[in-house]
């Protein structure tokens, strides 16, 4: 029974440093000091090893960070996830003013690699929509998207839209996750031709599969100049 009551001891000091440190530091700027592991030794008379297990937790929650020869600081907000944009919303999100030309938008019978990943039947009715993107007026990417027609009836009489993600949204079928697979390449004639490439120029191939909830809505085929378009991948653990 004493055994249980010293580990409860423990567990109790543990908390009421964390906690109290936790308010003393909330609502401080980032970069703001934390107390010093000595200062809460000296302050609840409770060993080192119960502070550091104290300021671990408000580590791992993102409160706190600790700079190696430094000390421990209030943290910065941990970013939140990027949401799935289009190429319309990357444009202007890098100061860029985002155009775009249709090449060719119609129906078509889905073939046997977009019928899987749209996960309809082979020759079932899609909605094929190519675009030569540009941003600032210089070309930057060459897109083909596939859309499930079920999906979107009257797509194809209503106008094309300047942003299909804004389009879809409107539908309430924004894609809220999507699968990248990102590959560099050479490119074909016809591509460096859209593209204005110079000779030896390389492209990036990004094959996307959009989703809104459990709904396969999309998967477009992109080929971005490689010298005008860095993708950004944000990760979280």
């Amino acid at each position: 029974m004493e055994e249980a009551l010293l580990v409860d001891g423990r567990t109790l000091k543990h908390v009421q440093v964390r906690e109290y440190v936790r308010a003393l530091v909330t609502g401080s700027a980032p970069g703001s000091p934390a107390p010093s592991e000595r200062e809460l030794v000296h302050r609840f008379g409770v060993a080192r090893m119960t502070v550091r297990q104290a300021l671990d937790a408000l580590v791992a929650e993102g409160l706190l960070e600790r700079i190696p020869g430094r000390g421990t600081f209030v943290a910065r907000p941990r970013q939140a996830v990027t949401r799935i944009s289009g190429f319309t919303e990357e444009m202007t999100r890098r100061g860029l003013l985002a155009e775009s030309q249709t090449l060719l938008a119609r129906r078509e019978q889905a073939g046997p690699g977009v019928a899987r990943a749209i996960n309809v039947s082979e020759g079932d009715a899609v909605i094929h929509w190519r675009r030569l993107r540009r941003g600032d007026g210089s070309p930057v990417c060459v897109e083909d998207a596939y859309l499930n027609e079920i999906l979107l009836p009257g797509f194809l009489q209503s106008g094309m839209p300047t942003s299909l993600y804004d389009a879809l949204g409107q539908r309430g079928l924004r894609p809220t996750w999507a699968e990248d697979s990102i590959t560099a390449d050479r490119p074909t004639v016809e591509e460096s031709s859209l593209l204005e490439l110079p000779a030896g120029g390389v492209v990036l191939r990004q094959s996307r599969r959009a989703l809104s909830g459990e709904k396969i809505v999309m998967v477009s085929r992109s080929v971005y100049r490689a010298d005008r378009f860095t993708m950004w991948v944000q990760l979280g653990g």
